[in-house]
C-alpha cells in the first residue's frame, strides 16, 4: 500500500530542522558565504541537536535516523544555507563506508568519539586526475609488516582542512586498476598529512575544501575498510546512500528560490499590477512548484529503498540528478523574475544561484548519473 504521508516523528523531525534553518541558519547565511569564517559556533549547535550525527547507529552514539528520516531533513537545512549544509553531509558522507563496511571494532573506536564531542569526518576519493574517472586513481598505499604506507594527494575535499577523520581511497594493487583500490581510516593526527590550500569557491562558500597531501602516511593495517581491493566497490555503494539527500538539498535550495520569488513577484508593481497576475510569471510559479514536488518525491522513493533493503542505485542516481538540475533551474526562473535586483547580493537569489550549481557536480557529477541510469534501464546488450 502507498502511503505518502508522514509520521508524528518525521513530522517532528522536519519542524526541528526548518526551525533551525530559519534561526542558526539563514540569518548567517550571508556573513559565512563572504568565505572568510568557518561556522564554528553554528555547527557546535548542529552537532548538539544531533545533525551532523543522525546517520550514525545509535549503538554508537548517533541518531540511528532512517534514509527518509534524514533526506527530509536534509531539504530543511538546505533551504537555510547549502554551504552548511554541506559540511553537514559531507561527514555524513566519510561515516557512510565505515557503517556500511566497517568492523564491529572499526565502528565502535572511530564513530563513538564522533558523537562525544563536535568532530568533522572527509571523504577523500577525488583526485586531480581522477574525479568522474574514480577508477585511475594515482594515490598509493604500500603494505610493509602491519601497516601501510600512503602517499599521493586529493582534491577538493569538503571538510578536509577541519577533519579529524579522514577516509582515504588509494591503489594498493596498481595492477588492477580499479580493482586494485582499497579505503582506510586515518586520523587527522597521523603524521604525513598535509593540509593544502583551502579553495575559493564561487558557491558553498561556508563550506570547507582543502587540497590534502600524504608523504610517507603510515596508517595499521586494522584500519583498512573490508578487504583489499574492495574500495571502489566501497566508494560506489557509499554514493548510492548519499547521493539521495544530495537530491533532497536540491529540493529545500529549489524552494528557498521558489517562495522568494512568489513573495517578491505579489508586491513588484509593473504596468499598474503585481507582475504575479501576469500569465508568464504566474505559469513560470507553476512548473516550477511542478518540478519541485516531483524531485521530492523522487528522493523520498529513492530513501525509502534504501530503508527497504532494496537496490536503489537507479533511484538515487535519479533523485541526484533531477533534483539538482531543477535547483539550477528553478534558481535560474526565479532569479529572473526577480530582474535587476536579483543579481544584486542585497538579495538571497543569486547566492541561491551559486549554490545550486555545486549540487549538479559533487557526488558524481549529473553526466556520471545519467551514465548509471543508462546502463540500469537499458540493461546488458548482446553482441
Amino acid at each position: 500500500m502507498i502511503d505518502f504521508s508522514l509520521t508524528d516523528e518525521q513530522k517532528a523531525l522536519q519542524e526541528m530542522a526548518r526551525e533551525f534553518a530559519q534561526k542558526e541558519m539563514r540569518p548567517n547565511a550571508a556573513k559565512y558565504d563572504k568565505g572568510d569564517e568557518f561556522p564554528q559556533e553554528i555547527m557546535q549547535k548542529a552537532f548538539e541537536v544531533g545533525f551532523i550525527t543522525c546517520e550514525i547507529p545509535s549503538e554508537y552514539g548517533g541518531g540511528g535516523l532512517s534514509h527518509l528520516d534524514t533526506v527530509i531533513i536534509s531539504e530543511e537545512l538546505a533551504w537555510g544555507c547549502a554551504g552548511m549544509y554541506t559540511t553537514i553531509m559531507a561527514s555524513s558522507l566519510a561515516y557512510t563506508p565505515i557503517i556500511l563496511f566497517g568492523t564491529e571494532e572499526q565502528k565502535k573506536k572511530f564513530l563513538t568519539p564522533c558523537t562525544e564531542k563536535l568532530s568533522f569526518a572527509s571523504f577523500c576519493l577525488t583526485e586531480r586526475e581522477a574525479g568522474s574517472d574514480a577508477g585511475s586513481l594515482k594515490t598509493y598505499a604500500k603494505k610493509v609488516g602491519n601497516e601501510y604506507i600512503i602517499n599521493g594527494s586529493k582534491c577538493f575535499i569538503t571538510n578536509g582542512g577541519v577533519a579529524s577523520l579522514y577516509v582515504i581511497f588509494a591503489l594498493t594493487d596498481p595492477g588492477k586498476g580499479a580493482r586494485g583500490i582499497s579505503a582506510f581510516i586515518v586520523p587527522r593526527e597521523t603524521p604525513g598529512i598535509i593540509i593544502g590550500k583551502e579553495e575559493d569557491k564561487m558557491g558553498h562558500r561556508a563550506s570547507n575544501t582543502v587540497e590534502l597531501f600524504f608523504e610517507d602516511v603510515k596508517v595499521p593495517a586494522e584500519n583498512l575498510l573490508g578487504k583489499e581491493g574492495m574500495g571502489f566497490i566501497i566508494a560506489m555503494k557509499t554514493l548510492d546512500h548519499t547521493r539521495a539527500p544530495v537530491g533532497a538539498a536540491g529540493v529545500g535550495v529549489a524552494r528557498a528560490a521558489l517562495e522568494y520569488a512568489i513573495e517578491y513577484t505579489k508586491t513588484r508593481i509593473q504596468f499598474g499590477k503585481p507582475i504575479a497576475l501576469f500569465q508568464n510569471t504566474a505559469f513560470k510559479i507553476a512548473q516550477m512548484a511542478t518540478e519541485i514536488n516531483a524531485a521530492r518525491h523522487l528522493v523520498w522513493h529513492a530513501a525509502w529503498l534504501m530503508d527497504q533493503g532494496k537496490p536503489c542505485g537507479v533511484e538515487s542516481a535519479m533523485a541526484k540528478m533531477y533534483g539538482s538540475d531543477v535547483a539550477m533551474k528553478v534558481t535560474t526562473e526565479a532569479l529572473q523574475l526577480f530582474g535587476g535586483y536579483g543579481y544584486m547580493k542585497d538579495y538571497p537569489m543569486e547566492k541561491l544561484m551559486r549554490d545550486a550549481k555545486l549540487l549538479q557536480i559533487y557526488e558524481g557529477t549529473n553526466e556520471i548519473q545519467r551514465l548509471v541510469i543508462s546502463r540500469g534501464v537499458i540493461g546488458p546488450i548482446k553482441s
